[in-house]
């Protein structure tokens, strides 16, 4: 006999919670599934999954705070993620991005059936990889994802001070501490493009956070300048290339 599959709730409304947990303890004989653990928000949930061993978490999309996509984005975080599976009741082309990407999902109201043939099917699923969850909503990520001894750290973007890549890793700043994350600095730049500026090929700063410029040393005979930034004492350099566009913006 399979070993029992573990799973997590994860919705903000208590009573559909319940409705799921009823759901599959119905089709347990089948599925040989059982909830080990329940949260009503995505922070809950990341605390959880550092303490209880699970296989597998249903999550709804749409929670305050933190969407069920951004959730899933921070899981991978983790050194063993779980597989996820939305629950969603999102209109039909949200569901075709989802079959697009190969994510499994299950429809609100959740029909016994359905579900009892998404658990079947759990053990074969991973969890999604970050290409795959990138795009599935417009909104930025409200916060990043820092693993910390078997745990998740959050910290919020409106923290950050700069985003500066470093061999395999980016350096978040923030006014009280540095953290490392495994993140394309690239798709950073893409994601947070509202917030954040390019000021070097390595370094995005917050643009709430930019004070001002002081010229820096000459370099090849021509005059460099650096940022200063609130929060933070270290200053940055600026490119050439880039700026114009941040002198631009600093002055706009």
């Amino acid at each position: 006999m399979n070993r029992a599959l573990r799973v997590v709730l994860v919705d903000d409304e208590a009573p559909a919670r319940s409705r799921l947990k009823q759901l599959i303890a119905d089709c347990a004989a089948a599925t040989q599934a059982s909830v080990v653990g329940e949260a009503a928000n995505g922070q809950e949930a990341l605390e959880l999954l550092a303490s209880v061993a699970a296989d597998l978490v249903l999550v709804d999309i749409r929670m305050p705070q933190m969407s069920g996509i951004e959730f899933a984005r921070h899981v991978l975080a983790l050194d063993a993620p779980p597989a996820i599976i939305f629950v969603t009741a999102y209109d039909e082309y949200a569901i075709e991005a989802f079959e697009l990407r190969a994510l499994d999902y299950l429809l609100k109201p959740v029909r016994r059936a359905r579900l009892q043939a998404a658990l079947e099917r759990a053990r074969g699923l991973h969890a999604p990889g970050r290409e795959e969850l990138r795009g599935l909503e417009r909104a930025p990520r409200r916060n990043l994802a820092v693993p910390e001894r078997g745990r998740i750290r959050l910290v919020p973007v409106a923290d950050v001070v700069y985003l500066k890549a470093e061999l395999k890793y980016v350096t978040i700043r923030t006014a009280d501490h540095e953290y490392l994350l495994e993140e394309s600095l690239t798709h950073l730049e893409q994601e947070f493009a509202e917030s954040f500026v390019r000021v070097h090929r390595n370094a995005l700063v917050a643009k709430s956070r930019i004070r001002g410029f002081e010229k820096a040393d000459e370099h090849d005979g021509e005059q460099g300048w650096m940022v200063l930034l609130d929060g933070c004492a270290e200053k940055l350099p600026v490119s050439r290339r880039q700026w114009p566009l941040v002198k631009e913006l600093a002055t706009g």
